[in-house]
């Protein structure tokens, strides 16, 4: 299902959706956690960010081991090459993982940190929403970190591959 568009690998394609939402929602996450002044504008923006991205990282995740596999079943991947190629796997994984949770907590932070700054809820009165608002912001600043680190060492080690050959 994720070997193919329109007779295409769909990896090279798909990789790039993940390398360019992951880091949009990555940038927007931590502008809407410590910028309240952008919140009204990136709000809705955000909230679409943080459903894509991870979905981007996820089916670049699945098209790359139905690519690994496929080349595989071809006898086109050496077995020198094939650890290589298992730790950009390694790499996606946490990759897919970091936009996942990163997607989680920025949906939070849209859900319960409204655009003038106070928490949308209450939670636990005045001063659960002053905690929890910058409880979110500080999850969302470090999930987005571990986000952009993923997306890079991925990109890095498939690009090395790719450019390094078998």
């Amino acid at each position: 299902m994720f070997e193919e568009l329109m007779g295409i690998p769909a990896h090279p394609l798909l990789i790039h959706a993940a390398v360019v939402f992951v880091p949009l929602l990555a940038l927007a996450a931590v502008a809407y956690a410590i910028l309240p002044f952008l919140r009204p504008h990136i709000r809705l923006v955000l909230a679409g960010l943080a459903v894509v991205g991870p979905i981007s990282a996820l089916l670049a995740k699945l098209s790359g081991d139905a690519f690994f596999e496929r080349m595989r079943e071809r006898d086109r991947v050496t077995e020198e090459f094939v650890p290589v190629i298992e730790q950009h796997q390694d790499l996606g994984t946490m990759t897919m993982w970091a936009a996942i949770a990163l997607g989680v907590v920025t949906l939070a932070l849209v859900s319960f940190v409204g655009p003038g700054g106070a928490a949308a809820r209450t939670a636990g009165g005045p001063g659960g929403t002053r905690v929890l608002s910058v409880a979110l912001a500080v999850l969302s600043v470090l999930a987005a970190a571990a986000a952009l680190y993923y997306v890079v060492r991925t990109g890095d080690s498939g690009a090395k591959a790719v450019w390094e050959g078998q």
